[in-house]
């Protein structure tokens, strides 16, 4: 159980963290990237030992693939990532409606992922996702792989969450993340919702490249 709850509150703090910085900055592009980043780095550290830190479908789908989280684990893990992505854009929705001079959080938005806005289409917010997740994903699994990098695993992590921030925050956001992507978008509804299913589909999609990519590449036979 403990494990499942470290999901959750990770999630819950990434979200309010990261989102949360994105509508404060209106989105800038190296405090919105340096928040998601840092938030990563100060988890793994402290949640790391206990449930590995995925605070990610997207992740979890990953150690799943390679045999390090059961099927059952994995369910779990993804119901309480997206129970703590509710619970940060809950939160970050009243602290955004406690300052008088931002107004509601449906006019300030959630820091969601949309495609629209940033002038890219459907399929151009799919292609960049699945990349953005793939070198995330890649890296993660090649840096917990060697137990002698524990050490300096979360800061990797965290430093490579913060630099596909920084090249995809201009073109639908940076989920790499459908928990991420599911909290803020379920509260706010309208184009937020209808657009979310591209931020869950491509993400998954980058993972599972990653892993059969970096099992081929690591010479090791897919399990």
């Amino acid at each position: 159980m403990k494990k499942y709850i470290c999901e959750f509150i990770g999630t819950l703090v990434l979200v309010l963290f990261g989102c949360g910085t994105a509508v404060l900055t209106e989105a800038d592009i190296v405090a919105t990237s340096l928040a998601f980043g840092l938030s990563i780095v100060a988890l793994v550290y402290v949640i790391g030992g206990i449930s590995g830190c995925h605070v990610n479908p997207a992740v979890s789908f990953a150690m799943f693939l390679d045999k390090r989280l059961s099927g059952s684990d994995l369910i779990k893990y993804i119901i309480a990532q997206i129970l703590g992505a509710i619970a940060g854009a809950g939160i970050l929705a009243l602290i955004i409606n406690s300052i008088f001079k931002l107004g509601d959080y449906t006019v300030t938005g959630l820091g969601q992922n949309a495609f629209g806005k940033y002038n890219i289409s459907m399929l151009g917010a799919f292609i960049v996702e699945a990349i953005l997740t793939f070198v995330f994903i890649f890296t993660i699994l090649g840096v917990t792989k060697d137990k002698k990098k524990d050490s300096v695993s979360g800061i990797v992590i965290g430093l490579t969450l913060t630099f596909v921030h920084l090249f995809g925050i201009k073109l639908t956001g940076t989920s790499v993340n459908p928990a991420r992507s599911l909290g803020p978008a379920l509260l706010l509804g309208g184009d937020a919702l209808k657009q979310v299913w591209v931020f869950i589909c491509a993400p998954m999609f980058g993972s599972a490249l990653a892993y059969f990519a970096y099992k081929f590449l690591s010479n090791e036979k897919s399990k």
